[in-house]
């Protein structure tokens, strides 16, 4: 089935299974599928971003468990206090497939890695349907789920149109200037893959 996904703007994608089969404007795109389910977002459409730091906060950073949290708080673990954890292939995929649901929960809809090591890791991601790219090295600024705070440009994806992948993300802003001053906690709807993988409530 057809979905379209439109902005306050008045932007839409129409979303075929895994892929963009039209980019327009919403009156548009509905005369042209008027039997498409339309999905009207606040805010604007984005391509999404692209997290420089996938690498840093997927197979070095651990993400506590909510059950976790009267022990080791709420907020991702690095350097000694992810030394001094117990880590095994299942904490360590659990771990990432939190990470990649909170990079989704800020727009992120690919990550930049160095090689995976841990399988646990490149297995949770993988099954996530989270984009990789590759990287050499490692990039300026510190890693931060929001890439607006980790002091280098933020990385959007490509722009969607017809023929792409479906992936992007909604955030509720008024424009890109917006964005850029709130950050990517704005965000309220990512999609992967043509699935809605993520959405605020």
């Amino acid at each position: 089935m057809l979905t379209i996904h439109a902005d306050s703007r008045g932007r839409a994608l129409a979303v075929k299974g895994a892929w963009i089969a039209e980019a327009g404007r919403l009156a548009e795109l509905v005369a042209t599928h008027p039997r498409a389910r339309v999905r009207q977002w606040p805010g604007i459409l984005t391509p999404g971003f692209v997290n420089l730091y996938g690498t840093e906060l997927l197979e070095e950073t651990y993400h506590p468990d909510p059950r976790e949290a009267d022990e080791l708080g709420t907020e991702p673990l690095t350097g000694d206090a992810l030394a001094a954890l117990a880590m095994d292939d299942a904490r360590w995929g659990a771990s990432a497939r939190r990470g990649v649901q909170r990079m989704l929960a800020h727009g992120t809809v690919a990550a930049a890695c160095e090689s995976m090591r841990n399988r646990a890791v490149r297995d949770a991601v993988h099954r996530s349907g989270l984009g990789v790219v590759g990287r050499l090295g490692r990039p300026d600024g510190a890693a931060s789920l929001d890439p607006y705070a980790c002091g280098m440009p933020a990385e959007f994806a490509p722009p969607r149109e017809q023929g792409s992948a479906a992936r992007f993300a909604v955030f509720d802003v008024r424009d890109e200037t917006e964005l850029a001053e709130r950050g990517a906690g704005t965000c309220v709807a990512t999609v992967v893959a043509g699935r809605l993988v993520y959405r605020r409530r």
